[in-house]
């Protein structure tokens, strides 16, 4: 049986980029980090790892892949987000009834928050 355990995401600067993530996810190592290398893992919670690989990557323009955070507080973790250094990528074919805001982390990595009032954990109701 296969299962995600860790999504990796490339990074120009490690150190600053394991600031942002670990405070945006509530996230801690889960070995100490190298140079160009470290796995954030969940503090309390049974999801997905996020491991950051210091190594260069070309942006691409749409992501061909991206995180979807869920949360209850959509409003107020966007705006913490933003604190952090994230900052809210305008979409003008957005639905009007999306329940996403499309954000990107201070180096540009894309990522959505959620709005799912009836969230249970990282795991849809009823599994």
């Amino acid at each position: 049986m296969l299962a995600i355990v860790s999504i990796v995401i490339r990074v120009s600067d490690l150190p600053a980029q394991m600031r942002f993530w670990k405070a945006a996810l509530d996230y801690v190592e889960r070995d100490p980090a190298t140079d160009d290398w470290v796995v954030l893992q969940p503090r309390d919670a049974d999801a997905p790892c996020v491991a950051l690989d210091a190594h260069r990557s070309e942006r691409v323009l749409p992501p061909r892949i991206h995180l979807d955070i869920y949360t209850d507080e959509p409003a107020a973790e966007i705006l913490r987000l933003t604190e952090l250094g994230a900052r809210e990528i305008p979409w003008p074919d957005r639905p009007a009834d999306a329940d996403y805001v499309t954000m990107e982390d201070p180096e540009g990595n894309r990522f959505c928050v959620v709005d799912r009032p009836n969230w249970v954990g990282w795991r849809r109701p009823g599994r």
